[in-house]
This record gives structure tokens, sequence and C-alpha cells, in this order.
């Protein structure tokens, strides 16, 4: 048996070691529709996620459009129509299970588009490309290649489908004729479950052949929830043809004439033709991906990083004022909803290779900072409390029954860490003045009222839920009263940047904050914690970000108690992600690699190895996991920080599996940094 279990891996070594892991294209070679967890394409407003089925989408999620709906009567994320739907009929036969033959499909990361290629049975061999353009947030395109085995007639239809949720929809087509091309739009609105938002989708087909060699596009309506458009054409034997359909889709939540304006988006597109439309989307990329991570030595690990910092690039985007869930753009995990995720986990990874998407997501919390006023006055607090759920308005949208809602007041600190932490990479002093100034002060108000104060060292935290959520309603948080005491510390330093006189009780009360600890110095997650099992690393945080234990010594009691509290299942990956992150600060490489693959790779998913939450879970993309890998990589091997005088690079570590790690575009500047042995 010993034998046979020694020849197995053996072989499985020996087959590894000839693999090609490309470092920037997944593939898909053999797909099972029961076991097939789709990755998606997007530009940071718009993911379409694959389907198992060819020529289709299986989902389109679109950023900022939230409605009452479904779980917990709060404000979730809304399924847009799905305007990518191909139908292929071959001389009168419908494409089936049984005429698709030699199906795959692939991911090529470096310019966001995704592909598949099948044979229908011996008649054609098939290639489909799609993409959420770019350069256009609200557009998309579909390139479809036939390629004939025999004398054939194709019959294409392009299905525009409602999701259940909507309501009222609207069916349009028309045509427009023009003296060089003829566009035909397919177009749909609806109105979301309350009737607070209208959303819109519109698309048209896009030929190679002049106005007068176009195939007769034809309309038919099935039912109010989809219609299509439709053309004919016949093709020799050894023949290609190649045609494109581009489309739009946005709602009232990015602009106040969604229909008219969807409709003119995919006029433009149309006229701006595939070739520039393919060309500036990847020229969009190329600029994106000037900013990354590079393995050398290991190029299955080379590929995760690149599929990490893609999923992240893709979901988010510059120059507006939407955030991002955990699940970023890949469904409607978590209702959509913006938590701590977002600043803790997502946004240092933004904040060091892309601050200008950075921005955007700070802005979004800015934008909302007067809900978060009110929601201190609800609850007998100042300042501002920022809700443990957010999503459009700002307010909280925890569901009832959860009480993280009413109790998980760290979010409020984690979101002036990001504030405080973008001015530091930016050294950008008129928006610390205009906006990080109004987020900063306000969050240490909230403090000062928050604490309870019961004499020096004893201005205590009560009645939380840590970033540990097992830890419910328990006083003194590690991490809480860690984050409340930087939020408090950044916003007397903001002050003297601004020359503001500083609020003289944020001082006093950062001061008498109290950190537990147990009888052999160990820090105590909370006053009433005795060594349970833990969701997440609550106390290692205070390591990093927080900076608040820095002495080597106490960060390895930390990491050594609570490393050991982890269940091996049920928790998410950014508890691994950071220990691998701080045992590479204190020099452990074997234990920082060990965390790193710990962090995710118990948790991929077939066919593209996208990440589930947790170990063996089934609800990928979780992005929020992602950026703690990526903080692991920037953060711990990389050996950045984040400090008032910008992005440096210190105590820096190479594990033995690697050969190099290079970080090029690194903060304003774009640096380049580099580990080597």
């Amino acid at each position: 048996m010993k034998a046979n279990i020694l020849f197995i891996f053996l072989i499985s070594t020996y087959m590894n070691l000839f693999a090609q892991v490309d470092p920037w294209i997944i593939k898909a070679e053999n797909i099972n529709s029961s076991d097939y967890y789709g990755i998606t394409v997007a530009n940071g407003m718009i993911g379409l996620v694959s389907s198992p089925q060819p020529l289709k989408v299986s989902s389109v999620i679109q950023s900022g459009t939230y409605d009452l709906y479904g779980r917990g009567r709060v404000s979730n994320f809304l399924n847009s129509f799905n305007l990518l739907n191909m139908q292929l009929d071959i001389n009168g036969r419908a494409m089936d299970a049984g005429s698709v033959k030699n199906f795959k499909q692939e991911l090529d990361m470096h310019s966001a588009t995704f592909a598949g290629k099948f044979d229908y049975e011996n008649e054609a061999s098939v290639r489909y490309t799609y993409c959420s353009l770019r350069h256009l947030p609200f557009c998309v395109l579909m390139e479809v290649v036939i390629t004939a085995k025999k004398d054939i007639t194709i019959q294409v239809a392009n299905k525009m489908e409602s999701p259940d949720a909507l309501r009222d929809v609207q069916n349009y087509y028309n045509e427009l004729d023009r003296p060089h091309t003829n566009i035909c739009l397919l177009t749909s609105t609806a109105k979301s479950p309350t009737g607070k938002l209208q959303l819109c989708a519109s698309t048209t087909f896009l030929f190679e052949e002049d106005r007068l060699q176009e195939p007769r596009v034809v309309h038919e309506m099935w039912d109010n929830n989809m219609h299509l458009m439709k053309f004919s054409k016949s093709m020799k034997a050894g023949q290609t043809y190649t045609y494109c359909i581009v489309g739009t889709t946005l709602s009232s939540a990015h602009h106040e004439d969604p229909l008219n304006e969807a409709e003119r988006l995919t006029i433009f597109a149309k006229l701006e033709g595939r070739e520039k439309l393919i060309a500036l989307h990847k020229k969009a990329w190329d600029d994106l991906w000037k900013s990354d991570i590079l393995i050398e030595g290991d190029d299955q690990s080379q590929q995760d990083i690149h599929s990490m910092l893609y999923h992240l690039y893709s979901f988010a985007r510059e120059g507006n004022s939407f955030s991002l869930s955990p699940m970023g753009l890949s469904g409607l995990g978590y209702n959509g909803h913006v938590f701590w995720d977002t600043e803790v986990w997502m946004f240092p990874v933004y904040l060091i290779l892309h601050p200008e998407i950075a921005k955007s997501l700070i802005e979004y919390r800015f934008e909302r900072l007067g809900a978060a006023r009110h929601n201190a006055i609800a609850h007998g607090y100042k300042g501002a409390m920022f809700p443990w759920e957010s999503a459009g308005s700002g307010v909280e949208e925890t569901p009832v029954w959860a009480l993280t809602g009413p109790f998980e007041h760290h979010i409020t600190a984690c979101v002036a860490l990001a504030a405080w932490n973008y001015y530091c990479v930016t050294r950008d002093e008129t928006w610390l003045r205009e906006k990080g100034w109004p987020i900063l002060s306000a969050t240490a108000d909230f403090w000062t009222s928050r604490v309870e104060r019961e004499g020096p060292g004893a201005y205590n935290i009560r009645n939380v839920v840590g970033a540990d959520e097992w830890a419910e309603n328990v006083d003194n948080d590690a991490f809480t009263n860690g984050a409340a005491i930087e939020n408090l510390q950044m916003a007397v330093t903001a002050a003297g940047i601004l020359g503001y006189a500083p609020n003289p009780d944020w001082k006093l009360v950062a001061d008498n904050i109290p950190i537990l600890s147990f009888s052999d110095g160990t820090t105590r997650e909370h006053a009433s914690y005795n060594g349970e099992g833990i969701k997440q690393a609550d106390v290692n945080l205070l390591a990093y970000p927080l900076g608040i234990v820095s002495e080597h010594g106490q960060i390895k009691k930390d990491l050594d108690y609570y490393k050991g509290r982890v269940p091996d299942a049920g928790t998410p990956a950014m508890t691994q992600a950071i220990f691998s992150l701080l045992y590479a600060r204190l020099g452990d490489k074997s234990n920082a690699y060990y965390w790193f693959k710990e962090a995710y790779i118990p948790n991929l998913n077939p066919p593209f190895r996208v990440i589930a939450e947790t170990k063996g879970g089934t609800n990928p993309y979780f992005a929020t996991g992602a950026g703690g890998v990526l903080q692991s990589m920037l953060m711990g091997f990389g050996g950045l920080s984040i400090t008032p005088q910008g992005i440096v690079q210190k105590n820096a570590l190479l594990p033995d599996e690697w050969k190099k790690i290079t970080i090029t575009g690194v903060g304003p500047d774009r640096k380049t940094f580099e580990v080597v042995k």
C-alpha cells in the first residue's frame, strides 16, 4: 500500500514538473455544469458571471444598484438584465448538450476577457469572447466567430432576459437607418422591486459587412420577461463569419435618464467599432497591470496572485463614489453590502497599487458621513457612527437578527484608518482638509462618547461584537479598543498637520482605553475570553494593521497562542493571511509560507480556482480573502509599510520556494520594489 502511494506521489510530482501553468490565462478543459463556479469579467461597474453553457453569461451584476427585497428586509444587490444570452441554431437545429463537443473555456486576466470554444457536432467550430469594456463603464461586448466545416445555415438570436425580482418590464425594439449602417436596438426597462430604481439595458449587433450586405435582423417578443433579435446567414464549407453584440446596462442610481442613456451609449459603442473598442479596453487593462506582483520560481502561485489582483481590479474603478462588497461584482452574496471588508482587507491593496481606485472607496464613505452622524445620534453618541452593513444610502442595513448591526462598532475606526492611510500615501493635504478631516474628527468624537469612564486606564468600551464575531456583546474587545485608540491618535496628528487645535479629550481617551492581557502576558481577546475557538484573528490585528503591538516577542506570543484557537473549517480566509503577514515580518519563512498557502488553497473551487469565503465553501468570489492574501504579499513578504512619510520597504522576506518577488507601480510615484535572496 505504501509503495503504491509513493508511486502515485512520484508520478504526480513528475507530471507537475512539466505542467504548463500560464501566469495570465486560467483554463477550464473539462466543464462539469454540476460542479461549476463561474468566474467574473468586470470593469468596476458591471460584472458578467460566466456560465457552463456556451454563448451565455449566468448573471449580470451592477455596482451601486440596490433595492429592498428578499433576505432580511434590507437593501439587496440587484441582478440586471441578462443582455449577453446567445442562441445559435445550425441547419434548423437548436444547440443543446448533445450537439456541443470539445467545449473549453478560459479567462485571460491581462486583457480581462473570457472566451469559450466548442465544436457544433461536425458542422462548425465556434469561438466566443466577451468583456466588460474597461474604458466604457456601462458597456459590454461579445464577439462570436463561426467557422463552417460544411455548407450550413446559421440562425443567431440574442435574448434580453429580465431577472425575476424586477417588475413592470417594458420591452422595445427600434431600427435607426443611417447611410453607412443600420442600428437595431433591443431594449428593456423595468422597475426595481419597490419601484425606487429604474433599470435599463440595450444591445445591438455589430456586423463586419457594410450596410447593404448586413443580414436582416428580426425582432421577436416572447413575453414580458424576454424578447430577442435574430438573423440568419448561409455559409460555405471553410468560411469564417464574425459578428458582435455590444450593449449597455445602467440604472437610475447612475443616471437620471437611464432608458435613453442606455440606447445612446449602445449607439456610441457600435459606431466606435469593434477594433477601437477592443483596443481601448486592452489599453486600459495594460495601464492597470503596470501595478503588479511578480513571483519568479512558482508558476501556480503567480497565476493565483494574478487572479486575486485581477478580481480586485475588476470589482472597483476610479472616478466614482461606489464601494464594494465581500463578493465584489461576482454575485449577490452578503446582499452586496459594504463592510469593514473594504477598508481593512481590500482598500490597502488598492492604496498601494492604485491610489486612484482607493480614492473612490473612501469617497463612498465621505458622501455618507451625514448618515453616519444620524446613526450616532440615534444610539446616543456623538460624532459619526458608520453602519456595520452599508448599501446605497449609508444607513444601517444589517438584518435585524444579526447583532453585528447595533454592536460591531470597530467599523467606525476602520473607516477612519482608511482615510488616514489615504492621506499618508498620497500626501494630499487639500484632500485631508476637505474630506479626511471631517471623517477623522467625527469618528474620534464618536469614541469619546462611546467609552465608559471608570477611572485612569479604565475608559472601557463595553457591549460590543468583536472582529471575532463569535464574541458577541463582550467588553473591551482587543481589536475594537485598539482601533479606537488609533482613530483618536490619528485625529490628533491630522489636526497638527492642518494647524487645527485638536479636541483635548481625544488624547485623554486614547491614553486610557485598556488592552487586556492574560497573566502570562498574552493579549486577551476580551474581558471574558478564556481560550475558546475564534472566527477571526482579532488580537493579531493589533500588530497589523494597527501597529499597537510592535515588539517581536509580543507578536510571536500572540501568534503562537491564537493560531491554535482557529478551527480548521468554517472561518474566513483573512485570519490565515494575517498569520502569514506577521510571520513574514518576524522573519519566519516556513510559517509565513505555510499560512500563505493555508489562506486560500483550501478555499478554491473549480474550474477557475475561484476563492470561497471558507475552506470547502461554495460562495465565491471572496474578494475580502483575496485582499488579505495580497496584503500578505505586499506588507508581509514584500516588506511594504504605509507610514506618515508614505510607502516604505523594510524587512522583506523571500520564501525558499521562490526565486524573486517584484512589486511594480507602487504608490503615486509608481515605484518598483524587489525582494531577492
